[in-house]
């Protein structure tokens, strides 16, 4: 059996967190789930929570690697929890747990995950209009190394077909 295609959703947690960019994540997560890919995310609240409700709603896999050492924190929808006990430095886990990246919104937390990927050269899709992270950076490189152009998409089925072509470009 081929190993699944695992895409990292990263955005917003609570803080910064609104119904708009929760029900985009939810949409998103649901069609990571469509796709037969196994949802990653952070594993906490926010956008993390809300991608993976919309994928468990869709039958969809869900894994949160979280930087408690305890599962209890992470959101309820998660089917597997990763308690990475490494706080913060979580961020490269999820990073590379994933084979490609949908930003959407997002703070400090979700800066350092797309760079983490960004480094490891990682595809890299921002869904527009979400604000923080996922604007500041769509359709650019973060630095003058131009490891991933992080591709700017307008919807959530647009940044899951975007970022599954990417994937598949990138193994053949």
């Amino acid at each position: 059996m081929a190993k699944k295609i695992q895409i990292l959703i990263v955005g917003h947690n609570e803080n910064g967190y609104t119904h708009e960019v929760g029900k985009i994540a939810y949409e998103t997560g649901a069609e990571v789930a469509k796709s037969g890919a196994v949802l990653i995310t952070g594993g906490l609240k926010g956008v993390m929570e809300a991608a993976s409700q919309g994928a468990k709603d869709a039958g969809g896999i869900t894994v949160g690697i979280i930087p408690q050492n305890e599962a209890s924190f992470a959101n309820p929808y998660c089917d597997i929890v990763i308690p990475s006990g490494v706080g913060l430095a979580r961020d490269f886990l999820n990073a590379l747990a994933g084979d490609g990246v949908i930003v959407i919104g997002g703070g400090s937390g979700t800066l350092s995950e797309t760079c983490a990927a960004y480094m490891y050269k990682k595809p890299i899709v921002a869904i527009k209009n979400t604000g923080g992270i996922a604007d500041k950076f769509a359709d650019q490189y973060i630095d003058h190394r131009k490891n991933v152009l992080i591709i700017g998409v307008s919807t959530p089925k647009e940044a899951v077909q975007t970022i599954l072509e990417k994937i598949k470009s990138n193994t053949t």
